[in-house]
């Protein structure tokens, strides 16, 4: 087990634990949550022994072996697969030992402890999983989101986030007793979250994970971490357990809640008095949920001391905009137009609130960027009510920021670039007080961005986009560096926007809150998708299977057409050309030829299956003798023609399947 008794743990001047204790059993999978700059990171630091602490006991079993996503960008060209083969450091290890063992033994054959050191080795790599480490570690890069034929593709060709998918990809190829995940989906679509929570869900180790995903965490862990006031509380249960316990703690201290009961009057006061009005009544159920929402997560909000809402749109024009049979793509310079989406129809209505679902790399952020005229539409059109306002949160928004210049140089740009309709703000007291509000206070206005976090970052680009006034809202991946505080004050405000909303989010909590209904994107078209979040993930599912099925057919009819084609020539070489009337009929000639290439195939599939079965037998046999004391020669010989049994498996085994493959195409 885990043990901190009384750790102090220091950055610098600042304390971040003091005097901590907590157990954690094996087996268990904690989630640790707290505060940014609360010292989740710092006590991954202690565990993973980077950092070491400054008073008190901590003890870690010395056995254990940890497996962790490394946060530096790989550069390499190695195959995507080799690359995730490698992360399996016992099978590293075990090869290097077995070639070093190998080299001596050419110099001294006649060494009986190098014999046995040899026999031991094969075994040990047998036992580690040498014969399936490759579709391990395959099996692995497919369920993060990859496809088959970016197996083999070098590191260096993927873009960042899907070169961190490589990272979490050959942490989880580690075999491992504690593992340490650190925001392990903020790279990760809702296909390949669905994947990782049940991978997790089976892991047998222990693992700590910190992650801002609510249902992430609730998916996969059973026991909370929360670190506050440089302590460690644990609480049995997932998040959402942690939650209500903490909430039932805070209920005790009225006063937590006392600054947001203007906030749920002036709610409830528009709930009473717009419900029956048709227009408004929308706008005033969107007011409901946020006030159940606001009422759920007060004790969250009150900690974290921030909230924001964005202001009334002064005009929501109807239908916000219109799509009539459009293309959707991009255009690289000097090369044709690469098509995503085609015969898109759509519109969007003011008061909307859609949620917009599919696979990574199906046209998500195609359509959402074409909406905010980051492209233009290939083909088709977008038409634009009048007045529209659209505020658009891009994945790479953060980015986009100017890392030299300050938040409030930022603000002052937007405030010019905006000329009559920003007179209310252009005073450089106005907007240092808007960005007081959104926690920028006091010299944190003159930091330059590029020295703050993503937190920060991401908190700034709202900003900017609530002085703004938009009527639309493309939100696209807008929590990735948000912690859980923030996340739950921007879902308290979209409840309460009264524009038009278009979300893209992997944080599935998120989408339950804000969407009243669903878009999927995927197989080239934008359709409704009738089912919630459930039904999504149910489905999500289904598509992988399919998947699978289609590839296993693929490489199985491809097996079996290049057989049958080496078939089909040695026949026509020695049959001659049948007259064309006769190809319009089966004759019994036809079927004699047929049955003649079926009989040796079939023949030959009988031989490699009593081969298989021989090997097994012989492989097993060797491997019970093997597990008692022999003359060392005899062990030596024996792991190599273990070593020699597991590659003819292989071997028959491939060739059985290619087999099936032309019996299947012959006899269809």
């Amino acid at each position: 087990m885990i043990q901190l008794k009384n750790v102090v743990l220091r950055r610098s001047a600042k304390v971040l634990l003091d005097s901590a204790s907590v157990t954690i059993n094996p087996g268990e999978k904690v989630g640790l949550v707290g505060r940014n700059g609360a010292g989740k990171s710092t006590l991954f630091a202690l565990l993973n022994g980077t950092l070491h602490e400054d008073g008190g006991d901590f003890s870690v079993p010395a056995h254990w072996r940890l497996a962790q996503v490394a946060q530096n960008m790989p550069e390499t060209d190695e195959p995507a697969t080799d690359f995730v083969v490698a992360g399996d450091t016992r099978l590293a290890e075990l090869r290097a030992r077995l070639a070093e063992i190998e080299s001596a033994h050419e110099a001294a054959p006649d060494d009986h402890d190098l014999g046995m050191a040899l026999a031991h080795a094969y075994t040990d790599l047998a036992d580690a999983g040498e014969h399936d480490a490759v579709p391990r570690a395959q099996a692995l890069i497919l369920g993060l989101g990859f496809k088959a034929h970016e197996l083999e593709q070098p590191v260096d060709s993927f873009s960042g986030g899907w070169r961190m998918r490589l990272q979490l990809a050959r942490a989880l190829m580690c075999p491992s007793d504690l593992m340490l995940l650190d925001e392990p989906t903020n790279h990760l679509d809702l296909d390949a979250l669905v994947w990782l929570e049940a991978w997790l869900q089976k892991y047998a180790g222990t693992m700590l994970v910190i992650s801002h995903d609510r249902e992430f965490l609730d998916a996969v862990t059973d026991v909370t971490l929360h670190i506050e006031h440089a302590k460690l509380n644990r609480y049995g249960g997932n998040y959402s357990a942690f939650e209500t316990l903490r909430a039932q703690q805070l209920e005790l201290q009225q006063s937590a809640f006392a600054k947001q009961q203007d906030k749920i009057a002036h709610l409830q006061k528009f709930i009473d008095r717009f419900k029956a009005k048709a227009s408004k009544a929308k706008q005033a159920q969107s007011r409901v949920k946020a006030l159940e929402r606001m009422e759920k997560v007060a004790p969250l909000l009150a900690e974290a001391d921030f909230s924001f809402e964005f202001k009334e749109p002064g005009n929501i024009p109807n239908p916000m905009l219109t799509i009539g049979d459009a293309s959707f793509g991009y255009q690289a310079e000097g090369e044709p137009p690469k098509t995503i989406l085609r015969g898109v129809n759509r519109s969007v209505l003011a008061g909307q609130r859609i949620g917009i679902l599919g696979a990574n790399g199906q046209g998500k952020s195609t359509l959402v960027k074409t909406i905010a005229r980051e492209m233009g539409a290939l083909a088709g059109t977008v038409t634009e009510g009048k007045g529209l306002n659209i505020g658009y949160f891009a994945q790479q928004e953060l980015d986009v920021l100017r890392p030299q210049d300050t938040p409030l140089e930022h603000m002052v740009r937007l405030a010019r670039e905006a000329g009559s309709n920003s007179r209310e703000r252009t005073g450089e007291q106005d907007l240092r007080g808007f960005l007081g509000s959104f926690n920028f206070s006091g010299d944190m206005v003159k930091q330059s961005v590029g020295t703050m976090s993503g937190g920060e970052k991401a908190r700034l680009v709202l900003a900017m986009m609530v002085w703004q006034r938009p009527n639309l809202l493309l939100l696209d991946e807008p929590t990735n560096h948000l912690d859980l505080a923030t996340r739950e004050a921007l879902a308290v405000a979209l409840n309460e926007f009264e524009g038009t909303l278009m979300l893209v989010s992997h944080d599935r909590a998120l989408l339950r809150s804000v969407c009243d209904e669903f878009w999927l994107v995927g197989r080239g078209v934008v359709a409704d998708f009738d089912g919630d979040l459930d039904d999504y993930q149910r489905y999500l599912l289904d598509e992988a299977k399919r998947l699978r099925e289609e590839a296993r057919i693929a490489n199985r009819d491809t097996a079996a057409a290049s057989a049958a084609s080496g078939a089909a020539s040695v026949a026509n070489a020695v049959t001659p050309a049948a007259p064309k009337a006769a190809t319009a009929r089966p004759s019994a000639e036809e079927r004699q030829r047929r049955s003649d290439q079926v009989r040796p195939l079939k023949r030959e599939l009988d031989e490699v299956d009593a081969s298989l079965a021989k090997a097994a037998a012989e492989k097993n046999a060797i491997e019970a003798r093997m597990a008692s004391p022999l003359p060392p020669a005899e062990i030596a010989e024996a792991g190599k023609r273990l070593k020699a049994l597991n590659d003819q498996i292989e071997s028959l085994e491939e060739r059985w399947l290619s087999l099936s493959g032309q019996l299947e195409l012959l006899c269809a």
